[in-house]
């Protein structure tokens, strides 16, 4: 019998996407530490270093690493550090997107084309870059978890680009699975229902989507990001052993509602 505690004892495990006490990647860092894993995670350039040790200080001294997910070049340096330190790793998480302010707030038709790109690069093409280095060293097999929301599937005010982006990123888990199953390397997404993050700040009427959720979904509140952490120490560990390519929502089930 598994016990809580243990579920990720003797798995090593990179996040990708921690940023401060708010943001979903930091609840998932919590709940896999809570269980036992040996933790990396990644920041993006001398800005994030020093909000990114402290929270690593958190948990014990959690590995860091700099690490540009626009530039092959950083993704192969950083495999290979992680690889001469660690030799094997069974988890990684992909908590990172991006998107233009102005392509937010202005109407989706507005797009640009260098934000459309660059939301797609960082948001999407950043899961297969980084996704193809992590499943090299996943000899023993392993688990690829990434964030999405239900803007991929329906049409949320606001969210615009980025809503092509995860319908892009979620059909990125699905031939990725295919891909990588046979290397016994599972590829999932957690469709995460609404939290208050830094990132969601950027999304026009936020608070209403907040209100529209805790009002009619199943569960009549907002998903915590808690709830969420431990969504992804599921799909990382064992218990998830035969799930692949799926898109698991933890919204509270806003996601079955039709109005």
């Amino acid at each position: 019998m598994v016990k809580l505690g243990n579920l990720l004892k003797d798995k090593n495990i990179i996040i990708m996407g921690v940023r401060n006490k708010w943001s979903i990647a930091w609840a998932i860092a919590e709940a896999a530490h809570r269980e036992g894993a040996s933790l990396v995670f990644t920041y993006q350039g001398e800005r994030e270093k020093n909000d990114v040790a402290g929270l690593a200080n958190e948990l014990g001294g959690v590995d860091i690493f700099q690490l540009d997910v626009t530039s092959d070049d950083d993704i192969d340096r950083f495999f290979e550090e992680v690889k001469a330190r660690y030799g094997v790793i069974h988890g990684l998480v992909h908590a990172i997107a991006y998107a233009r302010a102005e392509d937010l707030r202005d109407s989706f038709i507005n797009t640009s084309r260098e934000g459309f790109a660059l939301a797609m690069d960082i948001s999407v093409y950043s899961l297969v870059a980084a996704g193809r280095k992590a499943a090299e060293l996943m000899t023993e097999g392993g688990s690829i978890v990434t964030l999405t929301y239900m803007g991929s599937e329906k049409v949320m005010p606001g969210y615009n680009v980025m809503g092509l982006a995860k319908a892009a990123l979620e059909a990125g888990v699905r031939y990725m699975a295919n891909d990588l199953g046979p290397s016994g390397v599972r590829v999932n997404a957690i469709s995460a229902g609404a939290v208050k993050t830094l990132s969601a700040k950027g999304i026009k009427d936020f608070g209403s989507i907040l209100r529209h959720t805790k009002e009619n979904a199943p569960l009549r509140k907002n998903i915590e990001p808690k709830e969420i952490g431990d969504t992804a120490v599921f799909l990382l560990s064992d218990m998830s052993g035969g799930i692949t390519g799926e898109i698991l929502h933890a919204d509270c089930g806003i996601n079955i509602m039709g109005v």
